[in-house]
């Protein structure tokens, strides 16, 4: 089978992100990259081409001139990747869109709500698709912990803690740390915390629960002296039917690099999972000794076998977590018929909606938010 052809928007030299999307992209054979508007500087631009091996006429300093050119070639790439500062993802999506090229975009969908609805008007009246980079529902743990809910070993579930608690901003940033500067910049990043991290705990917690979120209360805080975005989160959640939910999303946690828990409690029983042990499930039914449950070994669901690549006891992690979200881009835009679980365009309203039900929440002095009506 024929590799597909991906383009990049963002992601030059110094980019974190724009890594590993090409990584992920790279690691199951589905996907070449061979075009980019790689930065909005034509010097590098042109260096970070070069880079990647990509040829000097795919290489483009303007994404609108890369999206009409692409689309106007017989070779032209089948997806584009958007790894830019959330302020800059409706524009490019819209272009690529409009010109039916499928979207591949990192969370979260945009830096406004009005900027998300834009990107959903264009998507409906273009063949093509977008999918959000939400890559930790690509774990095969997360995945079975998916299915085990769905098909009711946790009996009806009343309760979902989630927390994602970084320390890298629990201090003022260099003055020349890219990375940061933008998440700092309420007009580029829309949201501290909750747009950063949050968007990733928040799709998690209803993805694995199957639960949609009606109302949320958030206190949100900045606790850096002169930060002008949140850097610290503390949201109630109700969801549909009953359930409650609990979210923490903080960058000011010092002592945890990356540390992202989730965990589900139903009437029968009880789920939790630790990015930091990603390849370990723990499951207890209510009075039973608590069950660990592992990446593709005993008791392992299809879905966390399809989701898995080597054996169990061999670790797995971010990369092939993320890059399964690649994988299952190709095999959608191969088969527009079948049935995906990639994240997309409702899901990337309902982390638009969850920031800004947030914002206004905490304007409010943590009202509860009817965020259905955002």
């Amino acid at each position: 089978m024929s590799k597909l052809k991906l383009g990049m928007v963002g992601g030059g030299q110094g980019a974190f992100i724009g890594g590993v999307h090409r990584m992920a992209a790279r690691l199951d054979g589905d996907w070449e990259l061979v075009a980019g508007a790689l930065s909005s500087d034509p010097e590098r631009a042109r260096a970070s081409a070069n880079d990647l091996g990509i040829a000097p006429d795919r290489s483009y300093a303007d994404f609108n001139v890369m999206a009409e050119a692409e689309a106007a070639r017989a070779d032209g790439i089948d997806a584009v990747a958007i790894v830019t500062p959330n302020h800059m993802h409706a524009a490019p999506a819209i272009a690529f869109l409009e010109r039916g090229i499928h979207v591949i975009c990192d969370k979260p969908l945009a830096s406004t709500q009005e900027e998300a609805k834009a990107i959903v008007a264009a998507a409906e009246v273009s063949e093509a698709r977008v999918i959000l980079t939400h890559n930790y529902s690509g774990y095969p743990m997360i995945r079975q912990a998916r299915e085990m809910v769905a098909r009711g070993d946790l009996g009806k579930v009343r309760f979902v803690a989630v927390e994602y608690v970084q320390d890298w901003l629990a201090a003022e940033p260099a003055h020349d740390n890219k990375q940061a500067a933008w998440r700092v910049d309420p007009a580029k990043a829309g949201g501290g915390a909750i747009g950063d991290i949050g968007t990733h705990a928040y799709h998690l917690a209803g993805f694995v629960s199957g639960l949609r979120c009606e109302r949320l209360a958030a206190d949100l805080s900045s606790f850096v002296d002169g930060r002008a975005v949140d850097d610290n989160a503390e949201v109630l959640l109700r969801y549909e039917g009953g359930a409650k939910g609990l979210l923490l999303a903080s960058q000011v946690g010092i002592g945890h690099e990356n540390s992202l828990r989730l965990r589900v409690f139903g009437e029968a029983g009880g789920l939790e999972w630790s990015h930091e042990e990603p390849d370990l499930l723990r499951f207890t039914k209510l009075g039973a000794p608590t069950c660990l449950l592992t990446r593709n070994g005993a008791g392992a669901t299809a879905d966390n076998s399809a989701a898995s690549r080597v054996p169990a006891g061999h670790p797995e992690g971010y990369l092939e977590a993320f890059a399964n979200l690649y994988r299952e881009s190709a095999a959608l835009i191969r088969d527009p018929e079948k049935a995906s679980k990639l994240p997309d365009l409702d899901d990337g309203l309902a982390g638009m909606r969850f920031i800004a039900g947030c914002q206004k929440s905490a304007e409010q002095n943590c009202a509860w938010i009817d965020i259905a009506a955002l």
